[in-house]
């Protein structure tokens, strides 16, 4: 792909680890600055930023709560002084708290909620005043195939999942005359920490549910990722899948 993004700034909350790692990488392969928001993985993201000064890139390490509105003020703050410009913006940042429903507290699902889907609604609220003004932009959310087919125990990962579907589809048709594009990712089971956790026997039953029988790697949604916002020009609303299958 060379150096599509060259001279293009992108965000990618969530990126210390898993797929907002392999995304921040990929993008800075592909010629973006790059900042690298985290909340906890300090070494992970600092670590990540030598990799992304190795590519030539430049790299913007920014510790925000993305669930706190005025943390993600002065990490786009920060974002402006340093680069001047935001082209890109990659919501990413996510959590779990599996429970079933009779078992879930209300921390639970308030927890869920402000992380995964409220998140989305600081960054993409306050970084979308410089792509209006510059009538270009594009802004990638990440979804879940959970989104699509719900998952046992997991009713809030799901329900925020589901409305950054309806997020990313409202915001498109908000701002697609204006040069913007706003598109969503649903992956799969992925081979991230996240899914680490999950025991072995469950990991087991896991993959027997996927026709493409293996579980998906991060690298290939960060390939996902580097195609909307460098080839996809006339896509706009829409929730892709990647998931071995596992929904149809």
């Amino acid at each position: 792909m060379g150096k599509r993004l060259e001279g293009k700034t992108a965000i990618v909350t969530g990126a210390g680890r898993g797929i907002g790692h392999a995304i921040a990488q990929e993008l800075a392969e592909t010629g973006a600055n790059v900042v690298v928001n985290y909340v906890t993985s300090a070494d992970a993201a600092y670590e990540l930023a030598e990799e992304i000064e190795k590519l030539g890139s430049k790299v913007l390490v920014v510790q925000a709560d993305v669930a706190d509105y005025e943390q993600v003020s002065e990490m786009i703050k920060q974002t402006i002084q340093t680069f001047g410009q935001i082209d890109i913006l990659v919501n990413n940042a996510g959590i779990t708290r599996d429970k079933t429903l009779k078992n879930m507290s209300r921390e639970n699902w308030d927890d869920v909620m402000h992380i995964n889907l409220g998140s989305v609604f600081n960054c993409t609220r306050q970084v979308l005043p410089f792509m209006l003004e510059r009538k270009s932009g594009k802004i990638v959310n990440i979804s879940s195939f959970v989104a699509q087919g719900g998952n046992i125990g997991q009713s809030n990962y799901a329900a925020t999942k589901a409305g950054i579907i309806g997020f990313t589809k409202s915001i498109a048709l908000e701002v697609s005359h204006y040069g913007i594009t706003v598109n969503a990712v649903c992956p799969g089971f992925i081979e991230t920490d996240m899914l680490a956790a999950v025991p072995e026997n469950i990991r087991q039953r896991i993959l027997d549910k996927i026709p493409m029988g293996r579980f998906g790697q991060p690298e290939e949604i960060a390939s996902c990722v580097r195609y909307i916002v460098t080839e996809a020009e006339y896509m706009t609303a829409q929730a892709i899948s990647i998931n071995g299958g596992v929904y149809i």
